[in-house]
């Protein structure tokens, strides 16, 4: 069970995509006390891999002494950072206090590129010296790419990047139209390109050790059956199945993308609104609409709920129309 925390709004870059609308720091960002009780109550919900992100979540002040806090309830304290605040200092500091693991964000091998979608100069290059002074410090991390259309070519040269860094992994994410990503929203991959993609993925997996996971297309856990591959992920959307995050200010959602709030773990543990919420239950009972209904390979993927609410008025129960599967093309197709 894996659980994120958006540990602040605050950011030192403005990315296109950001589903938080990252940047200021926003008014009433849980305090050191609160997110203390919020981590108590994440373990008491059984969760065990603990995600700090953000914004970025290396500006928060206090972040040390929350990782530490989760290590000694049982957590597995890892982080999604853009990387540019790790020196060597902080890779020690981090290391030390119980962190497992950093997932970083490089987005092309072109500095250039990567720079431009992050908005901010030499991010390319802050990215590679924070993964430099983990792998120094003994910190194990793994490189997060977001895939657009304008670096669907480079995937595998960013996985073979990602190796030569150091890197323990390489996870793909796929856009989701939330906060800032639905303003490039066609710049998403279309349905025939983002299967393709996925297919291109599981084949670079065959060629190379460090694992390769592609996140928000649940549908590659449906591919990778059908090519006989054995991965260690055996489920695709794990949206209020044995996921969900939590936001700056404590509010509980699905997932980042699913811009529902569940309830402030202010007003209620974070442990009662992950048992009780509604929205959660329904998710858990997969009982989708269209064609996920009818698919056999439904407790296998399920669907991306967050695209299909997107897509389909706000119903987070409704078909993933990103998907071939079964049968012809389930959405029109505006690029090859």
């Amino acid at each position: 069970m894996i659980v994120s925390w958006n540990t602040t709004n605050q950011c030192n870059m403005f990315c296109d995509h950001c589903y938080r609308d990252a940047g200021a720091l926003a008014s009433e960002e849980l305090s050191t006390e609160e997110g203390k009780s919020l981590i108590d109550g994440i373990s008491r919900a059984g969760f065990k891999i603990m995600i700090f992100s953000g914004g970025e979540p290396l500006m928060r002040k206090d972040i040390i002494e929350l990782v530490r806090h989760a290590g000694q309830r049982g957590l597995r304290p890892v982080f999604g950072s853009n990387g540019t605040l790790i020196d060597k200092e902080m890779a020690m500091r981090l290391k030390e206090a119980g962190t497992m693991g950093m997932g970083i964000s490089l987005d092309s091998t072109d500095p250039e590129k990567h720079d431009r979608f992050r908005k901010l100069d030499g991010a390319w290059e802050g990215a590679a010296r924070g993964m430099k002074n983990c792998r120094e410090a003994g910190l194990a991390f793994q490189v997060h790419t977001t895939a657009m259309e304008w670096n669907y070519d480079e995937i595998e040269s960013l996985t073979d990047l990602a190796i030569e860094l150091g890197a323990v992994a390489h996870h793909i994410f796929f856009l989701v139209p939330t906060g800032r990503g639905a303003n490039i929203e066609e710049e998403a991959l279309r349905v025939e390109r983002y299967e393709r993609l996925l297919h291109r993925i599981l084949d670079k997996q065959r060629q190379v050790d460090i694992e390769l996971k592609p996140t928000c297309a649940p549908q590659f856990v449906r591919m990778a059956r059908q090519k006989g591959m054995n991965l260690r992920f055996q489920r695709g959307c794990l949206a209020g199945l044995s996921y969900c995050i939590i936001g700056p200010r404590g509010m509980v959602q699905p997932c980042a993308y699913l811009d529902m709030e569940l309830g402030s773990v202010r007003e209620r543990p974070f442990d009662e609104i992950w048992r009780d919420s509604p929205v959660l239950n329904r998710l858990r009972t997969q009982e989708y609409g269209g064609k996920c209904r009818l698919c056999k390979y439904i407790g296998a993927c399920g669907g991306c709920r967050a695209r299909a609410a997107y897509y389909h008025e706000g119903d987070f129960m409704a078909a993933d129309d990103w998907c071939r599967y079964p049968g012809g093309l389930a959405r029109d197709e505006a690029q090859d």
